[in-house]
């Protein structure tokens, strides 16, 4: 059992790395829903974001996924690290050539300003050129250095951020080299954070480079379905809050800003599935060799699915606490797909856990179709019923993504690599969970008032009746994660 404590060592700081600068994320989302002139000039930043992240997988190409896959069996590793650290930085010098070529069209095309664009071409490229750094503190095992720098990258973001939105003003030696508009100050905070974190990442550029073009090829090769599959990925993610721009018809920027500030309510189930994924994803190639692989890969789906139950009604309760902390008394009317978008991401993070058959046996093909077929039940059901319903189309449309998307990745690994799951006992914690999820928020919490001592109460009982359960249930698991091996 070694190797599962390795791994919930190696994903709790990875968890921390990840929910402490999301943390101070949802610092930010507070900061813009209530310092940011209008509903729909968050909506420009929240359909900005959707842009970055399509961005972010196409200048990145996979070159990530290929990074670990390479790195953890060749014997010339700084052969594969350099090799990837020359192939991004190369696209990356292309991409911001043709951006800054290209930025009236950009801005012709988006309907947004070019003066927010040139900012978003610098985070877009600093982004891009820290992945294989970080990459290599991952396979490394240097989670706690990963951590660190990624803490300091969102303290300056949203450090910076919050001088620029609330006290700019108040500093005229530095308001007169700045502009006025909050939307554009916001990106060049971030483009600042993004500058910085490569300052401190980039030392690993100015190592002896080994540039491989036969084995850049085959880096290419095995990270283009990674590609198809992370541009469908950003698609199931993201495209819902550009579909919903050009959808509706009344305040159709502002309404998206409303749904994307609700979206981020979310936080503690994205949080929780990331940090199990950045875990997780080294510790599969890690382990592939092991004769118990697959009884391996087993336990730490069961181990997610009961951890993700507990979470999701947990979290569901506490929702309009969780809401004051995160966003603006404003952007509170499309509360309701909160539950819904917590759920999407729980069967996210399942999905993420049974991809393991495709990666360890070189079948990443089949990833990038699956992903695929997300991102058609994306763009089709959102097309279909949001001007019908208008953003509960895309939250619904989220989780039948990625649900859909869990359901065909177990049934093909029950093909291709087949790992004994506990199938009955897993559907039993998944529908409880999604049950009392339901019923507490669109139920419980509906008859007895929203944020009520009633409302808590009921809630918990329900929580603590389903989570005892569970919990009773696996105990004898629960307890073999901890034994020394």
């Amino acid at each position: 059992m070694s190797s599962i404590n390795r791994l919930f060592k190696h994903t709790f700081v990875y968890g921390l790395a990840t929910v402490l600068p999301r943390l101070l994320t949802v610092l930010l989302t507070r900061l813009l829903t209530e310092y940011l002139p209008s509903k729909t000039a968050f909506g420009e930043v929240s359909i900005i974001f959707s842009w970055i992240i399509l961005f972010n997988v196409i200048l990145t190409y996979g070159m990530e996924t290929s990074f670990f896959r390479f790195f953890s069996e060749s014997e010339n590793k700084n052969k594969v690290l350099t090799t990837g650290l020359v192939s991004l930085l190369g696209t990356t010098i292309a991409f911001v050539v043709i951006a800054f070529l290209g930025l009236d069209y950009i801005e012709a095309w988006s309907s947004k300003s070019a003066d927010y664009w040139r900012w978003v071409i610098g985070i877009l490229a600093f982004d891009t050129m820290m992945v294989i750094p970080f990459a290599y503190m991952r396979a490394q095992g240097k989670s706690l250095k990963y951590a660190v720098i990624k803490m300091i990258n969102v303290v300056i973001s949203v450090g910076m951020t919050a001088v620029f939105l609330i006290w700019l003003s108040d500093l005229p030696t530095i308001n007169q080299f700045l502009p006025e508009d909050k939307v554009e100050l916001y990106f060049i905070a971030l483009m600042t954070a993004s500058f910085i974190t490569l300052f401190l990442v980039g030392g690993i550029y100015l190592r002896k480079w080994e540039f491989d073009s036969v084995l850049w090829k085959r880096m290419l090769r095995y990270g283009f379905p990674i590609l198809i599959a992370g541009l469908a990925f950003a698609v199931n993610e993201t495209f819902d809050k550009i579909l919903l721009e050009w959808l509706l018809v009344d305040d159709a920027t502002a309404q998206t800003g409303v749904y994307s500030a609700c979206y981020r309510v979310a936080v503690g189930m994205t949080l929780f599935a990331t940090a199990f994924k950045l875990g997780v994803e080294p510790f599969f190639f890690s382990e592939s060799k092991s004769k118990d692989a697959v009884e391996t890969y087993a336990k730490i789906t069961k181990m997610f699915v009961i951890l993700g139950s507990v979470a999701l009604i947990t979290y569901t309760i506490f929702i309009d606490l969780i809401k004051r902390l995160i966003i603006d008394e404003e952007y509170w009317e499309a509360l309701d797909i909160v539950p819904v978008i917590l759920i999407a991401y729980f069967f996210f993070g399942i999905y993420q856990t049974l991809s393991v058959w495709y990666k360890v046996t070189d079948r990443t093909s089949f990833g990038a179709w699956i992903s695929v077929l997300g991102a058609a039940i994306t763009i089709g059901l959102n097309i279909w019923l949001i001007p019908v319903i208008g953003y509960m189309a895309s939250a619904l449309t989220t989780c039948a993504a990625y649900g859909l998307m869990m359901l065909v990745s177990y049934l093909l690994g029950r093909k291709y690599y087949r790992i004994p799951y506990e199938v009955g006992s897993l559907s039993l914690y998944l529908f409880l969970s999604i049950a009392a999820t339901m019923l507490f928020f669109y139920t419980i919490r509906e008859s007895l008032g929203a944020d009520t001592w009633q409302m808590y109460a009921a809630g918990i009982a329900l929580a603590l009746l389903v989570s005892t359960f569970i919990l009773y249930k696996e105990r004898l698991f629960i307890k073999s994660l901890f034994a020394k091996s």
